[in-house]
């Protein structure tokens, strides 16, 4: 279901119900822009079929965040202005100041923004309150920090941390390409990129490449660390991880694509054995991963 994974940390055993969830994020739900608004942002309920702002699965919850952006180029802006301001300059027989400049780019915007394209985007939002994870498919933190000060302003004293752990991804990762050695439960794909600490930020890219072991060795004693790396999990999900310890091009294997074909007969039942079984597998990996990485930072405090 999804295809990035920005990770968040819990408390284990987070005590709230799909119920409660949804009446804090009521105030927030999703309302289209109006004329004079640049963006609009908001919580959809994640089924079309269900009016709910919450979707729970075996305490599982999945959530939906919508944005509607007006499309509004600023060389659109910057052109009526200009004529704009020359239409003045001839009526008042001097050029426009600075103040009325300002003055006309604000009044051309509000008389193009009924006329401006819309663009609206959503992301998915998976919170595990048993395990402790809150998981927002986006390839970026910025993307997933919109989804986080709603969440914030929504839920009182909304306890979520920053997922640390004890080895940083670069370190790990440099380590396993340079031993020629995977933690347990994974294998190595063939992507990677190695990148200089030095000023020159000198990088190395491999592409559906073999990743020759002397090859990675001889970068790494240069001063590179590896800053990204395509992994298999137990050979159920493909993805590739970063050095910010973020997840992209999850993808899941056979073996899953076959149990998620099987699940439910219609679309609700299928939707909802689609989610159980992501939560379940992604849950696994995520165990895993911060395993591999030596466990977390503050692990008595995430616990």
């Amino acid at each position: 279901m999804f295809r990035n994974a920005q990770i968040y940390r819990l408390p284990k055993a987070w005590g709230i119900s799909a119920e409660q969830l949804a009446q804090y994020l009521a105030p927030q739900t999703f309302t289209p822009a109006d004329n004079m608004d640049m963006q609009s942002q908001g919580w959809i309920p994640p089924r079309e079929s269900s009016n709910g702002l919450v979707h729970p699965v075996n305490r599982q919850f999945l959530l939906r965040l919508q944005t509607e952006k007006k499309i509004l180029p600023s060389s659109v802006i910057n052109q009526v202005t200009r004529e704009r301001a020359t239409e003045l300059e001839e009526q008042q027989g001097f050029p426009p100041g600075r103040k009325q400049t300002k003055e006309l780019k604000e009044q051309v915007t509000d008389e193009l923004l009924p006329r401006a394209f819309t663009r609206i985007t959503s992301m998915w939002v998976w919170i595990d309150p048993v395990n402790g994870w809150l998981v927002a498919d986006t390839s970026t933190p910025a993307r997933a920090e919109e989804a986080l000060k709603l969440l914030f302003k929504a839920v009182p004293k909304f306890p979520l941390e920053t997922l640390r752990t004890v080895m940083s991804p670069a370190a790990a990762m440099t380590d396993w390409l340079a031993s020629d050695e995977a933690p347990n439960g994974f294998t190595v794909d063939q992507d990677t990129e190695l990148r200089s600490t030095a000023e020159s930020r000198a990088t190395v890219r491999y592409v559906r490449h073999t990743l020759e072991a002397d090859q990675l060795r001889q970068h790494i004693e240069t001063g590179k660390q590896c800053t990204r790396l395509a992994l298999t999990w137990a050979d159920k999900i493909s993805f590739t991880l970063t050095d910010a310890l973020a997840v992209k091009k999850i993808a899941l294997l056979d073996v899953l694509k076959e149990d998620a074909g099987a699940v439910g007969k219609n679309d609700d039942e299928r939707f909802d054995g689609n989610f159980a079984l992501f939560a379940g597998e992604m849950g696994h990996l995520l165990a895993a991963l911060v395993g591999a990485l030596g466990g977390m930072l503050n692990e008595s405090e995430a616990a």
